[in-house]
């Protein structure tokens, strides 16, 4: 038999709180045994989801579109579908991603010249014609 954890042990892993945990359980995107006692228990299988819920929001995914994906694979067993739809996704953070990168360039870029005004601006208003 495989070693379950406690949801302090899980929240430990995982850096988080336990209500976070509990959150994702409501959500079902996790579904934790319980023992007699009613505590708990967290198998490797929630281990994976919990690992690829937290994945998921580090790259942006909201957490219905990870829902979804871990889903998708308790659908297929194969895991292409979850494989086509994970891709469909990520190329849309990717989009995301790029478009963001480029505002930032250009956010850059304004700031650098308003910067070399500044600069100049000052140097005057002190005489200094370095």
């Amino acid at each position: 038999m495989t070693e379950h954890l406690t949801i302090q042990q899980v929240a430990d892993q995982f850096q988080v709180t336990q209500r976070t945990i509990r959150y994702y359980e409501e959500l079902g995107l996790i579904h934790p045994q319980r023992n007699t006692g009613g505590r708990r228990l967290f198998s490797s299988k929630d281990l994976t989801r919990l690992g690829l819920v937290f994945r998921g929001k580090k790259y942006g995914f909201q957490l219905e579109e990870i829902k979804e994906m871990i889903h998708l694979f308790d659908q297929d067993p194969s895991g292409v579908r979850q494989l086509e739809r994970t891709l469909d996704y990520g190329k849309g953070k990717m989009r995301e991603v790029e478009i963001r990168i480029e505002e930032l360039v250009k956010l850059k870029a304004e700031m650098e010249q308003w910067l070399d005004k500044f600069e100049k601006e000052l140097k005057e208003r002190r005489g200094d014609m370095r």
